[in-house]
């Protein structure tokens, strides 16, 4: 009886091994969230009266995952920054981008047009990778990703806001911009200060 007990025990505890093995595995594989949305937008528009809207999804796809990367990256900011001026760029970073992947929503909504809803992996890489640093280092490497981040973030949105089929999709690019602008002219200047302090 107890060999028999023994045994079931056994029995159970590989079942749940193997069961906890395939749900990381499951996970593991879980889709990109920027290429899911890539993916239903496609599916969506293929055979849509409106098929411009394919392409001009992409812009509503590219501006969400720079909102979830740029939310995450300026709360790490404000735990890891070693300068008030890294915490401050963090909070506004955190603040500004949440109220525009919120505007952003809207306007996804309103277009069907599926957007990101979770940080993509290369969002969730730049994290990682700035997570490794502390102090200084850390300072320099956020400023220097945010320059980085708001130059490319622009350049797209002024493609959007020149080349978007959808009136409503230029109309939104071209109320970004300014506050890209003004980003990037602000984290430059972070750079600066945080490179002045070496």
């Amino acid at each position: 009886m107890k060999k028999t007990t023994l045994f079931g025990k056994l029995f159970l505890g590989a079942a749940v091994v193997t069961m906890s093995l395939g749900a990381v595995s499951c996970k593991e594989k879980q889709k990109d969230s920027e290429e899911v949305a890539e993916e239903t937008n496609d599916e969506t528009f293929e055979n849509a009266e409106n098929d411009s809207l394919e392409d001009d999804s992409d812009y509503l796809v590219f501006a969400a995952e720079t909102d979830l990367k740029e939310i995450e990256l300026g709360k790490l900011a404000q735990q890891k920054g070693l300068h008030a001026e890294t915490k401050a760029f963090g909070k506004m970073m955190e603040e500004m981008h949440t109220k525009a992947l919120n505007e952003l929503k809207t306007t996804a909504a309103a277009k069907n047009i599926t957007i990101p809803q979770t940080i993509t992996e290369d969002g969730q890489e730049a994290w990682d990778n700035l997570n490794k640093k502390e102090g200084h280092d850390f300072d320099e490497a956020y400023a220097d990703d945010m320059v980085d981040g708001h130059e490319k973030a622009i350049n797209k949105i002024e493609k959007a806001a020149d080349k978007a089929q959808d009136p409503d999709i230029k109309t939104w690019a071209a109320n970004m911009l300014p506050n890209l602008k003004s980003h990037l002219e602000q984290a430059k200047t972070l750079e600066a200060t945080v490179d002045a302090a070496d």
